[in-house]
């Protein structure tokens, strides 16, 4: 037992265990095959974004949101540049902000063709107003009635100017005059009703035609003040008739200057109610000038 020492399980025979070799600084040895290395203790390593160079490229600025050496923007409501709290569009991986039924890129109201304008151009005119505007000053009552229906004192206005309108056709008048009341007055008040049927189909043509032509009108305000505008401007010729007769030189005179008159108006309607210029205008109503000429107007001079 002499020859023997106990040590501490250290084999002298084996050779000494080379120390571990120093690896480069940023290079890590990799772990053994199957193992995941341990983080090591301490505070996590910061994520390093990759800067763009001198020339401006790299990663887009979504990957890149302090690059620039912009300061951190202040949280929301608390001020800061952009309007909104801190946050704006200029700022990269930030949006702008907008309030709920916003439209910052909105261009105004949407052209729709047919509907009348969003913004009626005048308050509703009384129908006296309304029968004055249309002799005394047209463009303007045109235009701020664009928006209104006019039905009341359209077909009141075409059924009186039917009832008279048999008295200025010298063959009409005499077959009223020679009939008996009860024949006479059903006579009258179908050419009244005539006179208000003729007035909306040509109106409604006129509108029609002011449609294909690029008009953006709407139909009732349009039908109505032309119904009027028919009735009123050949009310000058038919008082005239109604006593002279259509064969007088007065009446067939003021037949075509009415019906010169006529055109002008219904010029001026159609520009003002279907934003047209006046060569447009014009030809959307040259169908009820020409049908207004025949009916009427040739039946007399």
């Amino acid at each position: 037992m002499a020859g023997f020492r106990i040590g501490r399980g250290r084999d002298n025979n084996r050779t000494p265990q080379q120390p571990p070799r120093q690896q480069p600084y940023g290079q890590q040895q990799p772990p053994p095959y199957g193992r995941q290395p341990y983080p090591p203790a301490g505070p996590p390593p910061q994520q390093q974004w990759p800067q763009p160079d001198a020339g401006g490229h790299g990663e887009p600025e979504y990957f890149d949101p302090y690059g620039q050496q912009q300061p951190p923007q202040a949280p929301y409501g608390q001020g800061g540049q952009g309007g909104h709290g801190g946050y704006s569009n200029d700022n990269p991986g930030h949006t702008q902000v907008f309030a709920v039924g916003e439209d910052p890129y909105g261009q105004g109201a949407t052209y729709q063709a047919g509907a009348a304008a969003a913004v009626p151009s005048g308050p509703r005119l009384p129908w006296k107003e309304l029968l004055r505007g249309i002799v005394m000053r047209p463009g303007q009552t045109f235009l701020q009635m664009r928006d209104y229906a006019v039905w009341g004192p359209a077909l009141t206005v075409t059924f009186l100017y039917g009832l008279l309108a048999v008295f200025g056709l010298d063959d009409a008048r005499q077959d009223v005059i020679n009939a008996t009341l009860s024949k006479a007055v059903p006579i009258v008040l179908s050419a009244g009703a005539a006179f208000v049927i003729c007035g909306l189909l040509l109106g409604a043509v006129t509108h029609t035609l002011a449609r294909q032509l690029g008009g953006d009108g709407a139909w009732q305000p349009t039908v109505g003040l032309s119904m009027l505008v028919m009735s009123l401007t050949d009310a000058p010729r038919l008082l005239f008739a109604v006593f002279l007769g259509g064969d007088n030189g007065l009446v067939q005179v003021l037949g075509w200057a009415t019906w010169v008159a006529a055109g002008a108006l219904f010029t001026a309607l159609i520009g003002k109610s279907h934003d047209l210029p006046w060569p447009k205008a014009l030809g959307a109503s040259a169908i009820q000038l020409i049908a207004l000429l025949s009916i009427i107007k040739l039946g007399t001079i």
